[in-house]
């Protein structure tokens, strides 16, 4: 029986994303323990449910603060020590970085990470980096130039990021992996046929309402499709974040509602239902791993209008469930979306492909396996 540490932050990211692959290694009999450094009482009993052990520590998710990160290294080296594991898996940019350094002062006898994309400090804006951006990217690229080499494994989710962190900043890795999306539970995102397509048409936008994300240029789209055909509903689940520059404002959103621009749903707990009253998913990101959110509405069955960016395309094969349009551009978006609105018979066609192309990318069986034999368990 192996002992096998998973190091990330958010603790429902274990019980909402890695349960299956937890499942899957408590099945070949090794034991895990879950490190979470945001966590309620509730939460870790949701771990505990699944079979893993949680072990709390801390670690300064967004900050940077040499020091603080200093100590809470040297601190989480000493709760890997006491475990004695023979792997660290360790995912998210911090926990690798951190989590690496802390699992080699350990003597870990394998160190593997994951990054599920890049991150906001190596996406492409219309208007430039920042120079507060830019210093942080200039850190982190040192900080990866320290901790990544010390890795047997890096895992990616796409090919583009290897490309854009390893080879552009030659960063010396001795094994890299491209695993693609992490995976869905099928069972639990049933395929849902529109087999009667009634106007209007309704396109979905799930996700956070950050400038990143397209959310502006998805709403930019929206306002030129209605001028065509007033009647089509767009709809978006997703929380603003009032402390990111790049959000959406509550006075802009407000005057988006009252002018019946947008049905906002904000956060809901449902999201399969929305997914299934919906025709056609959009996602105009500027960079992603490999969007859960797209994963989750191809299963259900619906075509897809992403960016030609790193991670979106992985999700869409151009004219078969979907489409891909260059970044930036709400009026490449509206045009797709009037294109779904002209010919409505090829929502059903292609959310049928999305479906095929979720059956073979996403499942999370697969996935995991395919994770499994990297991480060598």
């Amino acid at each position: 029986m192996s002992r096998v540490i998973l190091i990330g932050t958010v603790a429902s990211s274990f019980y909402g994303f890695r349960a299956d692959l937890i499942a899957m290694l408590l099945k070949r009999g090794h034991q895990i323990y879950a490190f979470t450094s945001e966590y309620t009482d509730i939460d870790l009993k949701k771990i505990e449910s699944l079979g893993a052990i949680p072990i709390t520590y801390e670690l300064n998710r967004g900050g940077l603060n040499p020091f603080s990160d200093i100590i809470a290294t040297y601190n989480l080296s000493k709760k890997i020590r006491k475990i004695k594991p023979d792997l660290v898996f360790s995912y998210f940019s911090k926990p690798v970085i951190f989590g690496t350094i802390a699992a080699k002062l350990a003597k870990t006898p394998k160190v593997i990470g994951m990054l599920e994309g890049l991150g906001y400090t190596f996406t492409e804006q219309p208007e430039g980096l920042s120079k507060k951006t830019k210093l942080i990217k200039k850190l982190q690229i040192l900080l990866y130039k320290i901790s990544l080499p010390q890795l047997d494994k890096l895992i990616f989710l796409n090919p583009d990021d290897p490309l854009d962190l390893i080879n552009k900043y030659s960063i010396n890795i001795k094994k890299t992996e491209v695993l693609g999306g992490i995976g869905l539970n099928l069972k639990e995102y049933s395929y849902q046929p529109m087999t009667i397509i009634q106007q209007p048409i309704n396109f979905l936008f799930i996700g956070r309402l950050l400038k990143e994300k397209g959310i502006h240029d998805f709403l930019a789209a929206a306002k030129i499709v209605k001028e065509k055909y007033p009647e089509t509903q767009f709809t978006v689940l997703g929380a603003i974040d009032p402390h990111n520059l790049g959000a959406l404002t509550q006075s802009e959103l407000h005057e988006l509602i009252s002018s019946n621009i947008i049905h906002y749903l904000g956060h809901v707990n449902n999201v399969k239902d929305w997914i299934a009253n919906s025709h056609v998913f959009v996602l105009p990101s500027y960079r992603e791993g490999v969007p859960r959110s797209t994963q989750e509405v191809m299963a259900i069955g619906r075509a897809v209008i992403t960016t030609d960016v790193p991670g979106c395309r992985e999700t869409v094969q151009n004219c078969v469930n979907g489409f891909l349009v260059p970044k930036w551009n709400p009026k490449a978006l509206a045009e797709k979306m009037i294109y779904f609105i002209e010919h409505p018979e090829q929502i059903e066609k292609m959310g049928y492909e999305s479906y095929k192309i979720a059956q073979d990318k996403f499942d999370a069986d697969k996935v995991n396996q395919r994770l499994l034999n990297i991480l060598g368990l």
